[in-house]
């Protein structure tokens, strides 16, 4: 049984072993998360040598030696090379000095799974099967994508600041949570999922002054 959890990664240290398109799928989603990449690699694919080339990312051009991973503290190490020994002995090294590893191609070497993932603003939605089916994993993603639109992160934005507005009117934390729970339904993410925003916002503020607890 996997454990789920959201890691934030800004300014935090990962690296990467190998270059090529597992690493760069791998990496493109660490810069989205604030992650700062080292990549070690004896050549790069064209994307990821122009992120190297404007300083997304460090890069260290040669094949993977030991010690090499010591001198970065990674919190994250991920084994993407061709070369079965190469993410053998990185991943070792990692997990002697403490850092999780992903080696998609050992499960027996890895720590934690990246899961498919639909992100919509602050919204961050995410499937895994465990390994037991990726193309489920696809399907389910493609499912989501399809269910929540990119409205639910412009959504999600403006109920951050109608929460804050809640939280600071009388009636107290069980007053507030009833609200929410009789609020937030079906209709809302309806009214979401087809583009009406402002309608939703206004269903919600409505809300407020029949639960009572405005201002």
């Amino acid at each position: 049984m996997l454990y789920p959890m959201n890691l934030d990664l800004s300014g935090r240290c990962c690296a990467v072993i190998g270059g090529g398109r597992v690493a760069e799928r791998k990496i493109t989603a660490l810069l989205s998360a604030g992650a700062e990449v080292t990549v070690i690699a004896p050549a790069l694919t064209d994307f990821l040598s122009k992120l190297a080339g404007d300083g997304s990312l460090k890069w260290v051009a040669e094949p993977f030696q030991a010690g090499m991973l010591a001198p970065l503290h990674p919190l994250l190490v991920f084994c993407t090379s061709d070369c079965g020994e190469v993410n053998r002995r990185a991943a070792e090294e990692a997990a002697a000095l403490g850092a999780l590893v992903n080696d998609a191609s050992c499960p027996e070497r890895t720590d934690f799974q990246v899961p498919s993932r639909v992100q919509r603003g602050r919204l961050l939605m995410t499937v895994s099967t465990d390994g037991a089916s990726p193309a489920l994993s696809r399907l389910l993603r493609r499912d989501l994508e399809k269910q929540y639109p990119e409205s639910f992160g412009a959504f999600l934005d403006r109920l951050a600041r109608i929460r804050q507005e809640v939280l600071a009117m009388p009636g107290g934390a069980d007053a507030h949570q009833r609200f929410w729970r009789k609020v937030l339904n079906e209709q809302i993410l309806e009214l979401v999922r087809t583009g009406r925003i402002d309608q939703a916002e206004e269903e919600i503020r409505h809300g407020i002054i029949d639960a009572g607890i405005e201002s």
